[in-house]
């Protein structure tokens, strides 16, 4: 086995995640190399949304919610589906799922996610002063949209916690959702706007332009995929499919639904899984777009991108092997052409990505047990644009031994260990 010595800090992960966490440790002084199996922005970071969705505090496992995922699975291209083939290695998944949605646990959840927000919001704002990542960011704002009154008074508790942890909207009537976006079905008159919905216009060459800045601060980026982690008494070595292994002072694992693999080679357990994410990008002439809608009874979005109109959403659980389904992004196509009438649903490129999933929808964020110079920064779900200058202040704090900046005891990896 070939070992090359000598590398500083190591980031296993060439997503928004990882590359903003090398960015993070290169301007600390650290001397970085990103390992990435495929290719920068190859997976979720290229095909997510683009929403920086700073106000989505309030934890998916709420009470109530147990009751109605039954109903969700009984339809297949529902917004929750779980394929066959890999249902049986869900159960202890949904276990602590049903476990985070306990009253308790649940506004602990919420007091938890706000922190790591108001974090991410004040990191971003410094990384949008960058002259190359700036005009990726746009102010679109945002809607979000009820079938009916009911739904829409449902969903009164959220917005109360929302705006209790300082978030801005207002309800808008049928009148100004006409005026905000032009061309929804008449029935949506019922909604949320937030005038300082923030948008990246292409998450793809948003991750790509970091990664580029890291090359021209002398960021070494290595395409190979990490098999194990082994500690050593300075550091910790990776070993690489190709046989070859790299050894370095710091590793941060930051390959998201691939990172449970690596912490079961130093013997660490999560209950970190894989949600399969669908979405069709139209061309931007497709519907003149303002701003990103929230289908909220549908659990999908549409989003205007710098080059097309993205629609995506819904929930599938079927591993990292299983082949992708498109039906789903065919449902939601229909979905957005009756909620959207006089969109044109054709030239579209369809996509699936995996998103690393923890059962209390909080991330990943601390040391190993094993191997403490071995970092985790995974399983940030739907919110890995959103939290990744947060998710980098904190490892980049953690590398330098300095207090983080909010508490993590409640994001370590074996946080379910005692459930």
């Amino acid at each position: 086995m070939e070992d090359v010595s000598g590398a500083d800090a190591v980031v296993i992960g060439g997503g928004i995640i990882g590359c903003m966490i090398a960015r993070y440790l290169t301007e600390a002084g650290r001397a970085v190399t990103i390992l990435e199996r495929s290719e920068i922005a190859a997976g979720s970071s290229a095909g997510n949304a683009g929403i920086l969705a700073f106000p989505e505090i309030v934890p998916i496992p709420s009470p109530g919610i147990t009751w109605k995922a039954p109903v969700w699975l009984l339809d297949p291209l529902g917004p929750l589906t779980i394929r066959p083939a890999y249902a049986a290695r869900l159960v202890p998944w949904f276990w602590h799922f049903w476990r985070a949605s306990f009253r308790k646990n649940f506004e602990h959840g919420l007091k938890v996610q706000t922190a790591l927000m108001r974090l991410a919001i004040s990191e971003f704002e410094q990384v949008r002063k960058d002259e190359h990542l700036a005009p990726f960011v746009v102010n679109t704002g945002t809607l979000d949209l009820y079938d009916s009154e009911k739904s829409f008074n449902a969903a009164a508790p959220d917005w109360a916690r929302k705006r209790k942890a300082g978030f801005d909207f207002h309800r808008v009537g049928r009148r100004e959702i006409e005026e905000l976006q032009p061309g929804l079905a008449p029935q949506f008159e019922h909604a949320i706007y937030s005038d300082d919905g923030l948008q990246v216009s292409d998450p793809a060459g948003f991750t790509r332009a970091i990664a580029e800045s890291l090359r021209g601060n002398g960021v070494t980026i290595r395409i190979a995929e990490a098999e194990a982690i082994e500690p050593t008494g300075e550091g910790a070595r990776i070993r690489l499919t190709d046989g070859s292994a790299l050894a370095a002072r710091t590793v941060v694992v930051a390959c998201g639904a691939w990172s449970k693999r690596l912490a079961k080679s130093l013997g660490e357990a999560t209950p970190l899984d894989t949600e399969r994410g669908y979405n069709t990008t139209l061309p931007a002439a497709s519907f003149p777009l303002k701003r990103q809608l929230y289908f909220n009874d549908h659990s999908f979005v549409v989003t205007p991108l710098k080059d097309g109109v993205r629609i995506g959403g819904a929930v599938e659980f079927g591993g990292l092997d299983l082949p992708a389904n498109f039906k789903r992004s065919d449902m939601l196509i229909k979905l957005a052409k009756r909620f959207l009438p006089g969109l044109e649903t054709g030239g579209g490129e369809q996509w699936m990505g995996l998103r690393p999933s923890m059962p209390d929808c909080l991330p990943v964020i601390g040391r190993s047990k094993a191997a403490p110079n071995v970092i985790y920064a995974f399983g940030h779900g739907h919110l890995g644009l959103t939290q990744s200058a947060a998710t980098a202040r904190l490892v980049s704090e953690l590398s330098a031994g300095q207090k983080p900046s909010i508490d993590l005891h409640d994001l370590r990896f074996d946080r379910f260990s005692r459930l």
